[in-house]
């Protein structure tokens, strides 16, 4: 018989394997990317941000290695929204009752944004202003 959860292997059976794993990875991925898109204003807002910041990536006189910084960076504010994103929802899934545990994991979401767009700041100060 087999068991439904991990207690034989430690891991949940997925089912899939190989290609249609990898396939089904990035289907996955593009519903949680939509989602983010259609549902969260702070992603949008920081999509359009970084799609400006990344273009003009493109356009500056920096080296090879300033240019991948800059973009990386993009990237990692993008990266963390989303897991702020879904830390929220998780929360939300929970309980929508308030409770100081679930504004302290909201919280520091927020401030692992806040630090992520501080980097960008940084990062892009100290490659332009030199």
């Amino acid at each position: 018989m087999q068991s439904s959860g991990p207690s034989e292997t430690g891991k949940y059976s997925h089912g899939k394997t190989g290609i249609s794993r990898i396939f089904s990875t990035l289907i996955y991925s593009r519903d949680g990317f939509l989602t983010a898109v259609h549902g969260e204003a702070a992603f949008r807002q920081l999509l359009v941000l970084h799609s400006v910041l990344m273009v003009t990536a493109f356009v500056v006189n920096v080296s090879g290695v300033e240019r991948a910084l800059l973009l990386a960076v993009c990237f990692i504010s993008l990266l963390v929204e989303l897991l702020n994103s879904a830390i929220e929802a998780v929360v939300d899934r929970i309980s929508l009752e308030r409770h100081p545990l679930s504004k302290n994991a909201k919280d520091m979401g927020s401030a692992a944004q806040t630090t992520a767009l501080l980097m960008v700041a940084v990062v892009w100060g100290a490659i332009l202003l030199g």
